[in-house]
């Protein structure tokens, strides 16, 4: 939408960074059956601008587990409406550490 883009049009980052993360939270959760904390982020790269009425679909998968943490790889796709083509415009690695109902550390169960 136009509030969340600059006054050339282009999505703001952050924006598109907060998607990012809900997915691969979304990711953490299921894989780690509970409530996961962002920890880090790594490697985000802007490749390309999303404009304002693009379709924007995002990929995340889980390329880690430690005890208590995992790593996401996320990647966000642009798409304009009046085109089939997708292009890569954002990627980066999400990490998050598991957490308890106090939101202290807790195991991540195993698969």
């Amino acid at each position: 939408m136009p509030a969340d883009a600059n006054p050339s049009g282009d999505i703001f980052g952050g924006w598109l960074m907060g998607l990012m993360d809900l997915a691969a939270g979304n990711a953490a959760g299921r894989r780690g059956r509970g409530r996961f904390a962002t920890i880090a982020v790594e490697g985000m790269k802007f490749h390309m601008p999303v404009l304002v009425g693009d379709e924007v679909s995002i990929f995340a998968e889980v390329v880690s587990v430690g005890r208590t943490s995992m790593r996401i790889e996320v990647e966000a796709w642009r798409r304009e409406r009046s085109e089939e083509e997708m292009c890569l415009v954002t990627e980066g690695v999400f990490t998050f550490v598991a957490i308890d109902e106090n939101r202290k550390p807790r195991p991540v169960p195993p698969l």
